[in-house]
C-alpha cells in the first residue's frame, strides 16, 4: 500500500471548495482524486488551527519549531502566508455574499 502525495495547490483547492460549501465531500474526493475522507478532515483541521505550514511539508515531516523546512526563505514564507490570507478573504467575501442573498429573500 503506497502513500498518496498531494501538492499544496490541491490541498488549498480542497480547503477552498470545502469552505465554499458548493461541493460534497464525495464530489471533492472525485474531483481531486482523494481516496479517503479523513484526508479532507485533516487538511480542514490544519486550516482551522492555522497550521498552514503543514500544507507544504513532505510526507513524514512534522515541522513544529520553525514551521517549515530550513531552506524556506522569509520571502517564501511571506508568499505562502499572503496566499493563505487572500484565500481567507475570498471565502469571507463569498460568505457575506451568500448571507446577503439569504437576508434579501
Amino acid at each position: 500500500m503506497s502513500k498518496n502525495v498531494y501538492s499544496s495547490e490541491i490541498k488549498w483547492a480542497v480547503v477552498k471548495d470545502k469552505m465554499n460549501g458548493e461541493l460534497t465531500n464525495k464530489e471533492i474526493m472525485e474531483k481531486y482524486g482523494i481516496k479517503n475522507y479523513s484526508q479532507i478532515k485533516t487538511w480542514m483541521r490544519w486550516y482551522r488551527n492555522n497550521e498552514i505550514h503543514r500544507f507544504d511539508q513532505p510526507i513524514g515531516k512534522q515541522y513544529s519549531f520553525g514551521h517549515g523546512p530550513e531552506f524556506a526563505s522569509e520571502l517564501e514564507k511571506k508568499d505562502r502566508q499572503n496566499a493563505h490570507l487572500k484565500m481567507e478573504n475570498d471565502i469571507l467575501k463569498k460568505y457575506l455574499e451568500i448571507k446577503k442573498e439569504l437576508e434579501n429573500k
